[in-house]
């Protein structure tokens, strides 16, 4: 979202990074900038905005009143353009959307060609992020709308849409697995597994199968990242397990096969589309949230 100045804008980032180094990668601004930036300000305002600590920055009485501030003066700004632009009935605009990287291919790349070709004027910037920033980052007025797997409760999130993916096996079509219509997760000590580490959200509810089926797995290999653990299975390395939202492109075009779980305590994955309730979007905004609300709506195969 813009903001009234340069040094605004560099401020709340080192503010709430505690550190230049952290807000400049955030930023993607040279350190030297933001440090110039920052100077600035606290000559300006006479006083000092952040006490300089051996562990980073710390911010003064005096910057904490300038962060709350801040925050709500950019706040403020954003919400008076978002009502002038609906005045004018523009449809244009910059969209900041956070996405896991389970999203970096599929359905959300494709809709976003599509609304390319139908709304030009619509700039839209996708930030591709682990799953436990992404509430952070709506939360925090970094992006407009967020695509967030098993969300959690938090005050001010609003879930606008949803969709449940099951998990299962993945494997090449020609493996024994594939004959099968679903699997239990007992099936894990017949076969070399490749399984998903932290911070994957599926780490942890495949821990709560080891624990409900009293099994230990013993991976053949494992990563952090879902394109990998596809490589790997492609590879002929092993068997995976992952959710059918991983596997959406493989599936069609029969590159890879996907067998569900049929343990009655594995929870489907839940991917939301949510917004900030408490912020006011754009008209820009609430036409990619309409967009992908539509997607989510979409019979599913």
């Amino acid at each position: 979202m813009p903001v009234f100045s340069r040094f605004l804008r560099y401020f709340l980032a080192v503010a709430q990074y505690g550190s230049i180094r952290k807000a400049s990668e955030h930023l993607r601004i040279a350190a030297s900038a933001i440090d110039r930036q920052i100077l600035h300000g606290e000559e300006a305002f006479g006083t000092p905005l952040f006490e300089r600590l051996p562990s980073g920055l710390r911010l003064t009485a005096t910057g904490e009143l300038l962060y709350t501030h801040g925050k709500r003066w950019r706040q403020d700004f954003g919400n008076l353009r978002t009502q002038i632009e609906d005045m004018r009935g523009l449809r244009r605009g910059q969209v900041d959307i956070a996405v896991p990287d389970a999203l970096a291919r599929g359905f959300l790349p494709r809709l976003l060609k599509n609304l390319r070709g139908t709304h030009p004027g619509i700039s839209i910037c996708t930030h591709v992020l682990e799953n436990k920033n992404i509430l952070h980052d709506l939360i925090a007025g970094d992006v407009d709308v967020a695509l967030l797997l098993n969300p959690t409760h938090a005050r001010g999130l609003l879930v606008r849409a949803h969709a449940e993916f099951p998990l299962g096996f993945v494997c090449l079509p020609d493996h024994p697995l594939a004959k099968k219509t679903s699997a239990r997760f007992s099936a894990c000590v017949e076969y070399p597994m490749i399984m998903p580490s932290p911070p994957l959200a599926l780490h942890r509810q495949i821990e709560i199968l080891e624990i409900d089926s009293n099994l230990s797995v013993q991976p053949v290999t494992s990563s952090d990242n879902i394109q990998m653990i596809k490589s790997l299975v492609c590879e002929g390395i092993g068997v995976a397990i992952l959710s059918k939202l991983d596997v959406m492109d493989e599936l069609t075009r029969k590159e890879l096969a996907f067998i569900p779980i049929s343990n009655r305590e594995l929870s489907p994955l839940t991917l939301a589309l949510c917004v900030d309730h408490s912020r006011q979007l754009s008209g820009a905004a609430r036409l990619v949230i309409s967009e992908i609300e539509k997607e989510f709506l979409a019979p599913r195969s």
